[in-house]
């Protein structure tokens, strides 16, 4: 969890790849949450299951629609999901079935955090999976911004009730 005189919550953003989905979510909240004044409580992450884009920015495409909308993903880098995610992040949302259940596998059993899928913190979503737009057209990454804006408004809600 947080280390002493750090943010006061970890939350770590997932996907296969961690170059379209779980960026543009890392991204999306980060805007979010700085804008409501949170920033310094909260510490953000992003990373992915699969290990064969570490180093690499996000997609273009999904930058290019991030920006679109106000949100910067180009200091962002993939990297894979490690054991020390587990002891670094309170909270840990991914975003399909497929990446919780890789996540499970990889928690510790004494992992006290939070593992749930984004949609969870979406009304009317809970339970649903923010679908891969890497080999779709460009409407695929509209769709993503549009449920992980949604999931962020309801994650910052969380976020915001924990700090009054």
């Amino acid at each position: 969890m947080p280390e002493q005189g750090s943010a006061s919550v970890g939350i770590l953003f997932v996907c296969l790849g961690n170059i379209c989905r779980s960026p543009t979510a890392h991204g999306v909240f980060q805007h979010k949450i700085n804008l409501a004044g949170f920033g310094h409580l909260v510490s953000i992450d992003s990373c992915g299951t699969g290990d064969w884009h570490a180093g690499k920015p996000p997609d273009a495409r999904a930058s290019a629609a991030a920006a679109l909308r106000g949100y910067d993903l180009s200091k962002l880098r993939a990297r894979q999901v490690t054991a020390r995610d587990f002891d670094q992040f309170d909270i840990i949302l991914a975003m399909d079935e497929s990446n919780l259940e890789d996540l499970q596998g990889l928690a510790p059993a004494d992992y006290r955090g939070q593992l749930a899928l984004l949609l969870d913190f979406a009304p009317g979503l809970s339970g649903r999976a923010v679908p891969d737009p890497y080999y779709g057209g460009e409407h695929g990454f509209d769709e993503v911004l549009d449920l992980v804006e949604a999931a962020s408004d309801g994650l910052l809600e969380v976020v915001a009730r924990e700090h009054r």
